[in-house]
């Protein structure tokens, strides 16, 4: 079921890449962040009363503050990091600096839970990181300066650890926790701090002006619902129910899906490199579930 539920993840994902891409062009990193944040959170917290999870015993205080920990970690930190790097050097670079995440979680997993994996599975975890880097593989944009770039790949390699790190520290929580209430408490603890944040700052109105309805609602409210309420069940979800090694493999072949969709609708060419990526990952996705 966890298997599942992280390829789920990828394909919801792909889609609100598409639309996130779309977004990024008018609204600032911190303020698009902070829509989602805002979005899902008021989503989520309806769902979970009607879901009968909303109770104050569903988990310890120590659990609480983990999945905050984990929400201001994954959340707050890592996808205002991962929207300035796609602002700064593009979707083709940021995609290859995505591969970072498979391999950072269960290096994560590895030295703080002590997983495992057999040796078919970390060949189709190979399989689907290298499907995954060939398909991503672009020239830098042109006319963007050399500094630019490396500021740009520091901020997605950083986005990366802190995305990685975020859901591992919460896994031994997600064990015996509701799917819906630990969602929910990772965007509470979120919104906890990225409100304050936006409130104090002297580019107040700049971030709040994002929640006023406007033209770009059309794409960044859908690209919040799923990006930041439907991935986000999926992705608990996954990491719950299987070891978060393979999780975040399947997670990665959201990349793929990227490319299919931007083909239909971006209209991007789908060549020979980006099948024979399609084909490394599909098979590194079969021996990760089998």
């Amino acid at each position: 079921m966890g298997e599942f539920f992280a390829l789920l993840t990828a394909v919801v994902w792909a889609v609100a890449v598409i639309l996130l891409k779309r977004s990024g062009e008018t609204v600032s990193p911190f303020a698009l962040n902070l829509f989602r944040v805002v979005v899902s959170t008021a989503l989520l917290l309806p769902t979970v009363v009607l879901a009968g999870e909303a109770r104050w015993d569903q988990g310890s205080l120590s659990d609480v503050l983990i999945l905050f920990a984990s929400g201001i970690i994954a959340i707050a930190t890592s996808d205002t990091l991962f929207h300035l790097s796609l602002n700064a050097v593009g979707a083709g670079i940021s995609a290859i600096i995505d591969c970072l995440y498979a391999p950072l979680t269960v290096l994560f997993a590895t030295v703080l839970l002590g997983e495992r994996l057999s040796a078919l599975q970390l060949l189709g975890m190979a399989l689907v990181v290298t499907g995954v880097l060939a398909a991503s593989g672009h020239e830098p944009p042109h006319g963007v300066p050399a500094r630019q770039v490396a500021l740009g790949v520091l901020w997605g390699v950083l986005a990366m650890v802190a995305l990685a790190l975020g859901i591992v520290i919460a896994k031994p929580v997600l064990d015996h926790s509701p799917v819906l209430w630990a969602t929910a408490m990772r965007q509470i603890g979120c919104l906890a701090v990225m409100g304050p944040i936006a409130l104090l700052s002297p580019r107040r109105r700049e971030y709040l002006r994002v929640f006023r309805p406007s033209r770009t609602w059309r794409v960044s409210l859908p690209a919040a619902v799923f990006g930041s309420y439907l991935a986000l069940i999926f992705w608990i979800a996954g990491m719950k129910y299987t070891k978060v090694g393979i999780a975040a493999t399947l997670n990665q072949s959201s990349t793929v899906y990227v490319l299919i969709l931007a083909a239909v609708f971006l209209h991007e060419p789908f060549t020979r490199r980006k099948l024979l990526a399609s084909a490394l990952a599909i098979a590194g996705i079969l021996l990760v579930t089998l």
